[in-house]
């Protein structure tokens, strides 16, 4: 973290799944019976932990690309996973070790908060608030807030405009290489947890700042 011992932050963006809370049983319950109703194949945990982070539209896709489904029943596939993953969004998902303790640090350390994820924005709300995590934030978006998701910068930049903190000052926090290449894009030193999914390969190989095992582990200095 000594890449960081110089640097001081007006704000941090977050990263939700992965970073903030473990998601993937959600992933795995609500995957599974839009899969049954179908009447396709399920998908296992590790498939889904090396899966998402691009948004639901490309985990949808993906599976049903993986239980040998055709594209042409995305739209269905598509509708079915949003039903049950809003009826049972939060109940199989865990915040990780430190988090709390994490955001009280950014905050008590004067940073702006946002919450920044892929996952549709009403889901991630809805998520923060059952975990209560919602009050940390002054803003919330999700994959379906702007024009193009992570790894592309402008939801990163876009953040950072409506933060007021110019992106060199904000630290991105995340899990995966979808953040890191968002907040390099964007100019924005990040640092990556080293427990989340990214697509199943080490944050040691990704181009970040810094890795740590937990939030409250982070270097504000």
């Amino acid at each position: 973290m000594n890449a960081h011992s110089s640097s001081r932050y007006t704000a941090a963006i977050v990263d939700l799944d992965g970073t903030m809370v473990d998601t993937l049983g959600d992933f795995q319950v609500a995957l599974n019976a839009a899969m049954a109703d179908l009447g396709l194949d399920r998908v296992g945990r590790e498939f889904i932990e090396h899966t998402v982070g691009k948004g639901s539209e490309h985990l949808v896709r993906q599976t049903l690309a993986a239980v040998g489904a055709s594209e042409s029943r995305f739209a269905e596939a598509f509708d079915r996973y949003q039903h049950h993953y809003d009826r049972i969004n939060g109940k199989y998902a865990d915040v990780y070790d430190g988090v709390i303790e994490g955001l009280v640090r950014l905050q008590a350390a004067g940073l702006a908060l946002a919450c920044l994820t892929n996952k549709p924005v009403a889901f991630a709300k809805a998520l923060l608030e059952m975990k209560g995590l919602a009050p940390f934030f002054s803003m919330v978006s999700g994959g379906d807030s702007f024009e193009r998701k992570k790894p592309d910068p402008l939801p990163v930049v876009r953040t950072c405009e409506a933060l007021g903190s110019e992106p060199s000052r904000t630290l991105v926090v995340g899990d995966s290489v979808n953040d890191a290449t968002a907040a390099r894009a964007a100019g924005c030193p990040v640092v990556l947890v080293r427990y989340g999914y990214n697509h199943g390969q080490p944050v040691a190989e990704v181009d970040c700042d810094g890795t740590v095992d937990r939030l409250d582990a982070i270097d504000l200095h």
